[in-house]
C-alpha cells in the first residue's frame, strides 16, 4: 500500500517539529503551499541528518536573508506516511533548495510516494535552524554512556548495572 505523492512547487513554508513528550516524542516535517498541509512522520536521527547536510550546504552559498519566524507545526499533524529517504539538491540558477522525501516502503516491489518541496535559502536555513532545536530539545544524554536520561535516570551499561545514573 503506498501513500499518495506529493509536488508543492514554491511552498509557503516549511519546518520540523515534535508531537509528544520527550521520549515519546513523534516527528513531523511539514510543508505548505497555500491552504495544502503535508506532515510526513520520521526519525530524530533523519532530522539530526538533514539538519547537518542543510547546514553544509548554506554554508557553501551566499548568505541567506532574512529568516521565517513561525516554523510551529500547523495543526492538526496528521502524517501522510513515514518518510525512508531524504535528499536535497540546489538549483543555482533558479536559487533554490529542494528538499525531496520518499515513502518507506512497506515490502518489495511496493510503489513509492515521493513529496518534492521547493524552497529559498531563507527557508533552509530556518528548516535547519528550528530542527537543531528540536533535536536539541529532547532528554539529556548520560555523562557516561551517552545514552537517554529519563526522569528517573536509567541503568548506565557502564556501570554494568549495578546502579541506576540519575541527571
Amino acid at each position: 500500500m503506498s501513500g499518495s505523492s506529493f509536488d508543492l512547487g514554491e511552498v509557503d513554508r516549511i519546518t520540523v517539529g515534535t508531537v509528544g513528550p520527550p521520549g515519546r516524542r513523534v516527528f513531523y516535517l511539514q510543508a505548505a503551499s497555500g491552504a495544502q498541509v503535508v506532515s510526513l512522520k520520521l526519525e530524530k536521527q533523519q532530522v539530526a541528518a538533514l539538519v547537518t547536510y542543510l547546514a553544509t550546504l548554506l554554508s557553501d552559498l551566499p548568505s541567506p536573508g532574512p529568516l521565517p519566524t513561525d516554523l510551529d507545526l500547523v495543526e492538526p499533524v496528521i502524517p501522510e506516511w513515514v518518510v525512508g529517504a531524504l535528499g536535497v539538491s540546489y538549483d543555482e540558477g533558479a536559487d533554490r533548495v529542494l528538499v525531496q522525501a520518499e515513502e518507506a516502503r512497506e515490502e518489495e516491489g511496493d510503489e513509492t510516494a515521493v513529496a518534492r518541496f521547493l524552497t529559498t535559502r531563507e527557508q533552509v536555513a530556518g528548516l535547519a535552524a528550528r530542527g537543531a532545536d528540536v533535536v536539541a530539545a529532547g532528554r539529556p544524554p548520560c555523562p557516561l554512556c551517552g545514552q537517554p536520561l529519563d526522569p528517573e535516570g536509567h541503568v548506565c551499561v557502564r556501570l554494568n548495572g549495578h546502579r541506576s545514573q540519575n541527571r
